[in-house]
């Protein structure tokens, strides 16, 4: 087992980030934020980014207070990002009763991230059949068998659970999707693009919507 850290370590832990290159400017977002992290996305894919649609999403609790999650962004278009959950899950339930979030895309190794954060709607119902029909069997299965969010009293009862899912569909070639169990879009109000630069002074370009496109800002950082 590694030595735990203590605060001083980690007073001194930093990454002195190198000159981008390509430049983060304003023009470059000008044409709207879609464009752009598209461009962004891709250079993370070739980067070797791991899951490079991993996104930290917030939701607010029923308490109150903000809770995040690390899901993966399966569907992008003009009008904001998807992803898929239960709808009974805690981020599900949250969402019911406050329909905002914001989601950060975190691409340490080449020094971006992209933060949407904005109104949430779930997707319709074709669209959630669409992508249920690409998941794997497993996946498919998983979904039945996990009530998400909610406790269970060991990793025994949940293999279980597995099990008799795997037996209820074992001559069903194509499961279906879970009444339960389908996509959200967020659309964004706001898109912020963050590149890492030199002495901590990062370039920080918000894109807010309005009702003619979208008002470009350079943030301090």
């Amino acid at each position: 087992m590694a030595p735990a850290r203590n605060s001083d370590d980690l007073a001194h832990m930093r990454v002195d980030y190198s000159g981008p290159a390509v430049e983060l400017t304003e023009d470059a977002c000008a044409a709207g934020w879609r464009p752009m992290f598209e461009s962004w996305l891709a250079a993370a894919i070739e980067g070797g980014v791991s899951e490079p649609n991993a996104m930290v999403l917030a939701t607010i609790g029923d308490d109150g207070l903000p809770a995040t999650r690390t899901v993966l962004c399966k569907g992008l278009s003009d009008t904001g990002i998807a992803f898929y959950t239960n709808y009974e899950s805690g981020k599900g339930r949250h969402l019911a009763a406050r329909p905002v979030a914001s989601a950060t895309f975190v691409w340490a190794s080449i020094a971006r991230q992209v933060t949407f954060r904005g109104d949430v709607s779930r997707v319709p119902e074709a669209v959630s059949d669409e992508y249920w029909e690409q998941r794997p069997r497993g996946a498919r299965l998983g979904a039945w068998a996990s009530e998400q969010s909610n406790p269970i009293g060991s990793r025994t009862e949940l293999d279980a659970k597995l099990s008799q899912v795997e037996e209820r569909f074992a001559k069903v070639d194509d499961i279906p999707r879970p009444l339960g169990w389908g996509g959200f879009e967020i659309t964004p109000r706001t898109v912020e693009f963050w590149q890492g630069r030199t002495n901590r002074l990062h370039d920080r370009i918000r894109l807010t919507r309005t009702t003619d496109g979208w008002d470009v800002t350079r943030l301090q950082p």
